[in-house]
């Protein structure tokens, strides 16, 4: 089975999908891996051949464009179509050349859909956040504000689907490339139970639970009690790092932070406080007995499978959908305020109540109980059979 795969440039849409990669390829199956050369070595490393789709015009390699995507639905769906045009030529050429029996695609990289669409490829989305529907679509909360954006970008949109159109993409609504509906073969990288509504999507979603690594080198714990705290990788909320270097320091607690390059405007450091630009995530959550978190899916699942419970920070609406159903679920706490008093509050709520910690180690049974990158290798090639099945009948 030959497998085109198309993701964006974002660590956290693709490092869940290369244990699959790597499944894949070890059972003999050949995937084209259409990503961006910060990515090149993970991918191959996977066994996936890698085709760049750096330069072309492609303007989500922008830093600011990129971080401005998770915030502004209306901004994000025209980058997204003008990014797909720029990769047109491109990406048109290699489909010719490779043949591809499925093209799988991460759920915003859109030209993926866009050439399965075009060229009457097999689909399957790669869904690396929540699946969204009309049901669990609430979970986003949008504002009256966000709204009355998307409403506003409407005309601009119109004129982004006359241009696919000229292309040759055969589109009719902006809905035909944003949404998913229950006939669409999708891969979860969640389980049934931490989905949001899941009983509202068919049996072609597989929620095949996280995809998590194995730690490189052991961390050490040093205190009863260890708190990580990480806002991912673009976070740059100086105030929040120092209120919470400032509230923890008279605790007893081991605190490691990770945050970037931020670290050279904190010195002069407490003992029981570790600064890094970055750890190794998996090694921490493995001696964490709490971790505030901004929600990215890929963070809050990771902490929730060492069964840590969270402190919740979402900077996103997607991140704040997940951070709803950790609320739901009763495995964390949002936090109020970034004042110190609020930050200590909440790390004792999910320290010393034993509910937190309970809950958050249901959610990792269910997340341990998925079929992970062997079912998402399965349902690819029971897919690519049933396509197979109805060629040969039609």
């Amino acid at each position: 089975m030959k497998i085109a795969w198309f993701c964006i440039p974002a660590h956290g849409h693709t490092n869940p999908t290369l244990a699959v990669v790597r499944e894949l390829t070890l059972a003999g199956h050949h995937v084209f891996y259409f990503s961006f050369k910060m990515f090149r070595e993970k991918i191959e490393q996977a066994g996936a051949v890698f085709i760049g789709c750096d330069g072309y015009d492609f303007e989500m390699e922008d830093k600011e464009n990129a971080d401005r995507v998770g915030k502004d639905k209306a901004f994000a769906t025209e980058l997204l179509v003008s990014s797909t045009l720029a990769l047109d030529e491109m990406v048109t050429e290699k489909i010719g050349e490779i043949k591809p029996d499925i093209i799988v695609s991460d759920s915003v990289a859109f030209w993926g859909k866009l050439a399965a669409m075009k060229h009457g490829i097999p689909y399957v989305s790669s869904t690396t956040t929540f699946a969204f529907n009309r049901y669990s679509a609430r979970y986003m909360k949008e504002s009256p504000r966000d709204i009355a954006k998307m409403l506003l970008a409407m005309p601009r949109m119109k004129k982004q689907m006359r241009r696919l159109r000229e292309k040759g993409y055969p589109v009719k609504s902006l809905l035909d490339i944003v949404q998913n509906d229950n006939d669409t073969n999708t891969i979860v990288y969640t389980s049934k139970y931490f989905q949001p509504c899941s009983d509202t999507f068919s049996d072609r979603y597989h929620f095949i639970g996280p995809s998590i690594r194995p730690i490189r080198e052991p961390f050490h714990k040093t205190a009863e009690k260890t708190v990580y705290i990480s806002m991912g990788t673009v976070n740059q909320n100086k105030a929040f790092y120092r209120n919470c270097i400032h509230a923890l320091v008279a605790t007893d607690w081991q605190v490691i932070i990770s945050m970037g390059t931020n670290t050279e405007h904190f010195d002069r450091l407490p003992d029981n406080i570790q600064i890094y630009e970055s750890v190794d995530q998996m090694a921490v959550l493995s001696i964490a007995d709490a971790f505030i978190t901004h929600c990215g899916m890929n963070s809050a699942s990771e902490g929730l499978y060492f069964k840590v419970p969270l402190v919740l920070f979402p900077q996103t609406p997607e991140q704040g959908a997940v951070a709803s159903r950790v609320e739901e679920l009763g495995a964390g706490i949002r936090l109020s305020s970034i004042s110190e008093e609020d930050i200590v509050q909440a790390l004792k709520s999910v320290l010393y109540e034993q509910r937190c910690k309970e809950n958050a180690g249901k959610i990792s049974d269910s997340f341990r109980s998925c079929g992970g990158a062997a079912e998402a290798s399965a349902f690819l090639e029971e897919v690519l059979r049933a396509s197979r099945q109805t060629a040969e009948q039609q």
